[in-house]
């Protein structure tokens, strides 16, 4: 079932006005659209509107509730004819920007007709709090108040109305007009989704809350956006700068999650760089064994990390450009080698690799034919755990084909539904088969399965996260490591696998 045309019009003289009984005078009604569900949903819209206005607007990070009350209203809330208020949300406006636009504080208060007994809200105010003389930021609309207003009529309409600041155009041209029509479009969508029990696919903030993440990345973002006017690549700087900035971010709150308590692995003071000094992760749990970035392409992750004090290295089998271009301590992390997961069946070989130890984190960020590897090298080489962000579909020894694939057990139904895929199709689509393959090869490798979809700007921003055990004595530990090493055993026995030759001056890095 499609939701109904958003048809807004703009309110004309015809249009009842709320009035505020307080100042006697009358608001504007600027737009209506018919509203397509009943006045019980109304409520369950506008809670999306409170707790998310970043959905509306990209200058908005997010917003925090200072308090909530449904008595002893603020004084500054308007009394409205025909309506009481029945609860209060005082929010805080977080910017995305702090350097540039302020923050702001707002009541956001739901008011029911006084006829109404089930006080069902039918009317949603929202007051900035402004100190006086202070001025609104400019994502904000040029008003004392806005409201959003569910009018039962034979034709039930949502309309927005406002009581704007002097001089404020309120015509059909004017940025406020523009501002209310994409608010009411918004509410409209909201109400015709929870009339349909809409449920969001993709859910973010699984692993890492939202307000520790976001705080952190800008942060992060102040420290590293210089790299966007230093890019050395032909690729657009703007995406990868910031992509791996986001997924910098991730991995660090990550690591001081799973890895022990505040200060345990942390940098020694006597060690920390003058540019980490005020850095609060420089005390943060990390991997015991580092990290390696496999397929690390331009290097810019692990330059990020290296530089905010994470031991580690990433390899690739061609050096790029950028490499030379980062400062030393990079540099002599990043190296060109061509790795052969097939040669980890010898003891030799898991023992005598540079990079590739105990303890270590590995980081599969687009690594192409290295993501199915992933797990398998977490397992032999006793991994303290892996992030894979999968992009192009490979198996090991070939491209990713269902009917050509061996699969391994999937535990129940509930499993697919915990990977949070996302999209349509009942996880029929090819990429979304894939992502279940790597999801139970994980598990069959003895990990503990999280998925997590990345607040970065990418299509393909799934992740898979392996940093619990679901092996855990010594015997089931023993059983993880011979099925890593029975996939090995079975890649050489196809002889399709071709390790990758590395390209250019090996030795330069």
């Amino acid at each position: 079932m499609s939701r109904p045309r958003f048809l807004p019009e703009p309110c004309g003289d015809g249009c009842d006005r709320l009035m505020s009984t307080a100042q006697g005078k009358r608001w504007t009604p600027i737009l209506q659209c018919s509203a397509d569900f009943p006045p019980e949903v109304f409520e369950i819209a506008i809670s999306q509107l409170i707790h998310h206005p970043e959905y509306n607007s990209t200058l908005i990070l997010r917003s925090e509730t200072v308090e909530e009350r449904t008595s002893d209203m603020p004084p500054s809330i308007p009394a409205l004819e025909g309506f009481r208020p029945i609860r209060n949300i005082h929010r805080r406006l977080l910017p995305r920007r702090p350097g540039r636009d302020a923050g702001l504080e707002q009541h956001c208060t739901l008011y029911t007709s006084d006829a109404d007994e089930q006080n069902r809200p039918v009317v949603l105010v929202l007051t900035p709090i402004l100190e006086e003389g202070g001025s609104l930021p400019y994502y904000h609309p040029a008003v004392r108040h806005l409201a959003f207003r569910y009018v039962n009529a034979e034709i039930p309409l949502l309309r927005i109305e406002v009581d704007p600041l002097p001089s404020t155009p309120t015509d059909l041209d004017s940025r406020l007009y523009r501002t209310c029509l994409a608010l009411l479009d918004t509410l409209h969508r909201y109400g015709w989704g929870a009339l349909t029990n809409y449920k969001k696919r993709v859910h973010h903030d699984c692993i890492i809350p939202r307000e520790a993440y976001q705080d952190l990345y800008l942060v992060m973002r102040e420290r590293h956006k210089h790299l966007v006017n230093e890019w050395q690549e032909v690729t657009d700087p703007l995406k990868h700068v910031f992509e791996d900035i986001g997924i910098a971010t991730f991995l660090m709150l990550l690591w001081k999650e799973s890895f022990g308590t505040q200060g345990e692995n942390g940098l020694n003071d006597a060690a920390v760089p003058e540019n980490l000094q005020t850095a609060p992760w420089k005390s943060w749990p990390r991997p015991p064994g580092g990290f390696i970035d496999l397929g690390c392409g331009n290097g810019l992750l692990t330059h990020i990390l290296i530089a905010e004090g994470y031991e580690g290295h990433g390899i690739d089998v061609r050096a790029r450009t950028s490499w030379s271009h980062y400062l030393g301590a990079t540099q002599s992390h990043l190296h060109t080698e061509a790795l052969d997961p097939t040669a980890f069946l010898e003891p030799t070989a898991i023992r005598e690799h540079p990079y590739l130890r105990e303890g270590v984190f590995i980081i599969a960020n687009h690594a192409d034919e290295l993501t199915p590897w992933t797990p398998v090298l977490a397992t032999l080489f006793s991994a303290s755990g892996y992030l894979s962000i999968p992009c192009c579909a490979w198996t090991f020894d070939e491209k990713y084909e269902r009917s050509r694939v061996w699969d391994y057990p999937v535990p129940d139904d509930s499993f697919v539904d915990s990977l949070n895929l996302g999209g349509e199709g009942g996880n029929t689509s090819s990429y979304s088969r894939y992502r279940i393959w790597l999801a139970t090869l994980s598990l069959y490798c003895g990990w503990a399965v999280e998925c997590e979809t990345l607040r970065i700007p990418s299509t393909r921003n799934w992740a898979i996260v392996g940093r619990k055990r679901t092996a855990e004595t010594k015997e089931e530990l023993e059983i993880s490591r011979e099925r890593a090493q029975g996939i090995i055993s079975q890649v050489k026995e196809r002889g399709l696998f071709k390790t990758r030759i590395p390209e250019g001056k090996a030795k330069d890095h």
